[in-house]
């Protein structure tokens, strides 16, 4: 009993290292619009801003992705704190709009390191027969630390001082502790090997992957493309359309969407890894059409409910898709499946959001907005409708993560 205690432990604890550094990369969400007022930019470099740290995550994903399965996990989580570390000090010493790109590059590397290391690593460090529930663990610690950065940053540009800057170093500390406790967590990876046997590598996937990646990826496409508007374009819808100006209500209205996100995943417990999916598509269908109604009406009402709702159904489909991935994937290839499935999901943080950026400079944030929300519907759709002719055989993929643990 006392050896799960202490594996549960440092499961735990590695989550917490994992939610730090997710924490880091959505703190600038609701400072966009300070950051307007102090460099004089527009909504379309708004969205440039927030996608350049999705190209940081794709561009580790493939060239590194599956780099802590030959060097270990911790190495690779370590660097992944160091450019946590870096970003925080770009945005401590912003005094052009080259230094936030610099930040955004150097936060969407140090995600692109973490998600599938990190996964991984919380997963192996979970006592046998635990997957199921490391895997909620790693989930939560990602979409919880992403929820965790813009109300933590919004709580203190709104009532503290120096809004631009306190967030980050406060930031900066909690890396500096993650550093400290990575430390005394133990390496999983049996057989390491040098840094130069890691090579760039294409998303390519084993067949017993391909055959739930599909849907699984179509799914996490448009819950990662739903979170993107969020956070990249929904504090200036708020202020422009709404006159939400309170910086903590703008980074609360973001987080519920990840804070629900989690409540979806814990969700999967009670509703069945084979349900998950296809209700997940259903959830987000539905967070989907309640953003459409609060664009169109200019409900703040229906946005807290699109975030709520959308969330969640982004929750049940990401972890049913995560497990589905991950059981299906041998042991040595784990993290680069995972790798591969975050491509896939940040590249809908990625283009969908430069794409509302473009449509906004010439039919305006609410029209640029319904076009996404009706092309995400569409895919979803189809990726719902799949799941319902052809469900994944989620019992028996978690069965068997069980027994690879």
């Amino acid at each position: 009993m006392d050896g799960d205690l202490g594996r549960w432990r440092r499961c735990l604890l590695s989550g917490a290292v994992f939610a730090v550094c997710m924490t880091g990369t959505t703190l600038p969400t609701p400072l966009y619009g300070l950051y307007q007022e102090k460099f004089g930019f527009s909504e379309l470099t708004v969205t440039v801003v927030y996608a350049v740290y999705a190209f940081g995550v794709i561009g580790v994903l493939l060239l590194a992705g599956n780099a802590s399965d030959s060097v270990g996990r911790r190495p690779v989580l370590f660097w992944g704190l160091g450019c946590a570390a870096a970003s925080a000090v770009c945005f401590l010493c912003a005094t052009a709009l080259g230094w936030l790109y610099a930040g955004r590059l150097l936060s969407g590397l140090s995600a692109g390191l973490f998600t599938g290391a990190a996964t991984a690593y919380v997963m192996e460090l979970a006592p046998r027969g635990g997957a199921s529930r490391a895997t909620f663990v790693a989930t939560a610690a990602n979409m919880g630390g992403l929820g965790c950065g813009p109300l933590l940053a919004g709580v203190l540009a709104q009532y503290a001082d120096r809004p631009l800057y306190l967030p980050f170093a406060v930031h900066l500390a909690l890396v500096a502790l993650s550093a400290a406790v990575l430390l005394r967590l133990p390496e999983t990876v049996r057989e390491r090997r040098p840094p130069t046997s890691v090579r760039p590598q294409r998303p390519g996937l084993t067949p017993q992957v391909r055959a739930v990646f599909g849907p699984a990826a179509a799914a996490s496409f448009v819950g990662f493309a739903l979170f993107g508007v969020f956070t990249s374009v929904s504090p200036a819808f708020l202020a422009q359309s709404l006159d939400v100006r309170n910086h903590a209500v703008s980074g609360l209205v973001v987080a519920l969407a990840f804070f629900a996100s989690t409540a979806g995943q814990l969700a999967v417990g009670r509703v069945g890894m084979s349900r998950s999916l296809p209700l997940g598509c259903a959830g987000l269908l539905a967070g989907l059409a309640l953003l459409a109604g609060a664009l169109r009406w200019d409900l703040l009402t229906l946005v807290v409910l699109s975030a709520v709702v959308g969330g969640a159904g982004q929750g049940l489909a990401f972890r049913g898709a995560l497990t589905a991935v991950a059981a299906a994937s041998d042991a040595e290839r784990r993290a680069a499946a995972i790798s591969a499935l975050f491509v896939v999901a940040y590249a809908g943080i990625s283009v969908p959001v430069i794409g509302v950026g473009l449509l906004a400079e010439s039919i305006g944030l609410e029209g640029a907005g319904l076009v996404f929300i009706a092309c995400m519907a569409l895919l979803v759709s189809i990726a719902g409708a799949y799941l319902l002719r052809r469900p994944t055989a989620a019992p028996e993929a978690e069965a068997e993560a069980d027994r690879v643990r």
